[in-house]
């Protein structure tokens, strides 16, 4: 039971990882996006991308994006700058509202009008 609530608690900590993602410049030649604060490409990540992709939470925004690290001085190895190619994702209008919670918060409205309904009745 409990590894289902820390499951559930890792996908919304990286829908919000997600959500906070931003361009701060473009790379020329190749128009390649410098993207700040991405989010792990670990297995553990892809797992649970691919979680919320099938709930339609997230969809790939960039396939194969070439993808580099730039040092503890914030530069970027002129002779090799990616390393690797990733697929970046950006939050479907469903991944905004699980972020939001909306449906939690749409049940509990419906609990408590149920319950005042059932207290107006009762007296």
């Amino acid at each position: 039971m409990f590894s289902n609530v820390i499951f559930e608690f890792k996908m919304h900590r990286l829908l919000k990882k997600i959500a906070r993602q931003r361009v701060t410049m473009i790379l020329q030649p190749g128009n390649v996006p410098v993207i700040e604060r991405t989010v792990d490409h670990d297995e553990v990540t892809k797992t649970l991308i691919l979680t919320a992709q099938i709930r339609g939470w997230v969809e790939i925004l960039h396939e194969s994006m070439p993808t580099g690290q730039i040092d503890a001085k914030g530069e970027i190895n002129p002779s090799q700058p990616f390393q690797s190619r990733e697929d970046y994702w950006k939050l479907t209008d469903s991944g905004w509202a699980a972020i939001q919670r909306r449906h939690q918060l749409s049940l509990l409205s419906i609990a408590v009008a149920l319950l005042g309904v059932y207290f107006a009745i009762g007296t």
